[in-house]
């Protein structure tokens, strides 16, 4: 296999292993993070400012913040590599939409997204691997659509792989990060960094970037 097939296989065997311990865990996790709520309303009011149509979380995990999404008032769907994360995420919100595929590659017509968010989902990508899934988010993107990331920050060090409890993982600086996006496409809307809750173990990174 080459390296990009072989760490999207071993991500998604990781996380089909450990989705239920992981659904129940985080299911109302968001309830106690009025930072991380307050750049979610963020971006769905973005969103409806542009009038661009349906929302996809990427890595969508077991759907909570996607139901979130939707009664922030969005058109919104979701995404993830587990299929099991999707089993999950179907049974739980039947009302919503959950298909098993990749960041990468996904099954969308160019500009089909009013927006997309990205909670913790490339955090699993090996770096260099990393421009792509921003040329892929650009495309389905409309022009001005919304892209929210969610993702480790690397408090002043380089970008760093560390021991993420399902799969390998990576902290960036916030800068190179939007430096990509930028490179991509993006315009950068703003951004957070909030400091670690207790059971944290590093600093949180948000960015709120529009398609150019």
């Amino acid at each position: 296999m080459t390296e990009s097939v072989s760490y999207l296989t071993a991500t998604a065997e990781a996380y089909d292993a450990v989705a239920d311990l992981y659904a129940e865990l985080f299911r109302d996790s968001l309830g106690g993070l009025p930072l991380d709520r307050a750049m979610l309303a963020a971006f769905a009011e973005s969103v409806r400012t542009t009038g661009a149509g349906v929302v996809a979380e990427l890595g969508c995990g077991p759907g909570y913040v996607t139901a979130h999404l939707r009664d922030l008032g969005l058109d919104v769907f979701g995404v993830d590599l587990s299929p099991r994360m999707i089993e999950l995420a179907r049974a739980a919100y039947p009302d919503l939409r959950f298909e098993v595929g990749s960041m990468d590659a996904l099954d969308l017509a160019d500009g089909e997204l009013g927006g997309i968010l990205s909670w913790y989902s490339v955090i699993h990508t090996p770096p260099r691997e990393l421009p792509p899934y921003f040329a892929e988010f650009r495309r389905v993107l409309a022009p001005g659509g919304i892209l929210l990331l969610g993702f480790y920050e690397a408090e002043g060090g380089p970008v760093s792989e560390f021991d993420h409890k399902a799969a390998p993982a990576y902290r960036w600086p916030i800068d190179d990060l939007a430096g990509m996006a930028r490179e991509a496409g993006f315009t950068e809307i703003g951004r957070m960094l909030r400091q670690p809750l207790e059971g944290e173990r590093f600093r949180q990174g948000r960015l709120l970037m529009r398609r150019k």
